[in-house]
């Protein structure tokens, strides 16, 4: 039997017109997909830029289902839960997106830097330094280092703390010689804790050495070694102080004063606290001022200093002061006006975070809010 050519001619145009039809319907799905992606996309974006992060997750949760193979929609997802408090959920997203085998090395260091920092705001601080260390090596190595270092603070672990701040000091990201300092100070108060004074001043004498413009590690040393008896060596720890940071002879000028009448040097820490106070008039150095007058003559001294105080700037605080000493028309009413004005000027002697404003009675190295060092002045709020 013949075979007929006629049909294959037929042939020809049917199946480029059903090829032609289908190329179609694809360009068309095509354009419909990408058209609704986008628009997911950047609906979820202006929902977030209006802070309203419940309509954006939605919206980019819709993005990733109609684009599984998104990334960075998976890593503004994911952040926007961690963001949220829903660490899980965003456990979930950065696991799946190490679990693709066609993802990138730069967005798989990525991925793995965000679980870390899942499992930081968690709480899961081994699980967080587990993931972290996989990013040694990485172009992300500093910022796990960073991280890392936060995990050690927090725990408390000093020694490894100390171990990752000289590799970014190597690095060359900056000097981290007082916050080195501080550790040194934390791990020498937990020896001290325990009975070590001898260990506990090996330490603070490192400190010293290693942060010799840092105050903490001077004023620890004079109070271990005025602990120990040796007053002489605490007197002289605070006036290497003054010279080194005499920012911070506020923080301690009573003590200064206190070890200067023990060991007979009053003459010495009056020069040293009358400069202080004339450069920056804090009333911590003023009260030390008047604990070094004679017996006979602190309280005349102390009235007349707490009014010229008045007159250089005014001062609730200093007010106070002065009203403490003197005698008024109507002395029975004198005990309630001072503890009402003792009230009042309360909230004025705290200090205050110039990190994230918190405040608090005591002057702290490492703000118990934001965990920064050295953020709080050692002056205090109405000095300010």
């Amino acid at each position: 039997m013949d075979f007929d050519l006629s049909w294959l001619l037929l042939a020809f145009p049917l199946v480029f017109g059903l090829g032609w039809l289908a190329s179609r319907l694809d360009l068309r799905q095509w354009r419909i997909e990408n058209r609704r992606d986008p628009k997911a996309y950047f609906k979820g974006l202006n929902f977030l830029l209006n802070e309203q992060q419940d309509q954006a997750i939605d919206a980019f949760i819709e993005a990733v289902q109609n684009d599984p193979d998104t990334s960075e929609l998976h890593f503004a997802l994911g952040n926007l839960f961690r963001r949220r408090g829903e660490y899980e959920r965003a456990v979930r997203v950065h696991e799946h997106l190490l679990s693709r085998a066609d993802l990138s090395q730069t967005d798989r260091d990525r991925a793995q830097h965000a679980l870390a920092l899942d499992f930081l705001k968690a709480g899961l601080l081994d699980r967080a330094e587990a993931a972290l260390r996989k990013l040694e090596g990485t172009a992300l190595q500093t910022q796990a280092r960073l991280a890392m270092l936060a995990i050690f603070e927090r725990s408390r672990d000093w020694p490894h703390a100390a171990q990752v701040a000289a590799q970014l000091e190597t690095s060359g990201h900056g000097s981290f010689a007082g916050r080195q300092a501080h550790y040194l100070c934390e791990q020498a108060a937990a020896l001290l804790a325990g009975g070590q004074s001898e260990g506990a001043r090996a330490l603070l004498e490192q400190a010293v050495t290693a942060a010799p413009e840092s105050a903490r590690p001077y004023i620890d040393l004079a109070r271990l070694l005025q602990r120990l008896g040796d007053n002489s060596a605490a007197f002289a720890s605070l006036t290497t102080l003054c010279a080194k940071a005499p920012h911070a002879i506020p923080l301690m000028a009573v003590e200064l004063a206190q070890l200067a009448l023990a060991t007979q040097r009053q003459a010495q820490a009056q020069r040293l606290l009358d400069d202080a106070y004339q450069q920056a008039g804090s009333l911590d150095v003023l009260d030390a001022l008047v604990l070094l007058q004679p017996a006979g003559e602190a309280a005349a001294t102390a009235q007349d200093w707490y009014v010229r105080h008045l007159e250089r700037e005014p001062s609730l605080v200093a007010a106070s002061k002065w009203l403490a000493r003197e005698k008024l028309e109507h002395e029975q009413f004198h005990p309630q006006v001072q503890r009402a004005l003792d009230h009042a000027v309360k909230p004025l002697t705290r200090y205050r975070c110039a990190a994230c404003g918190f405040e608090a009675q005591q002057h702290f190295w490492q703000c118990p809010g934001c965990q920064a060092w050295d953020s709080y002045p050692a002056r205090r709020i109405e000095e300010l």
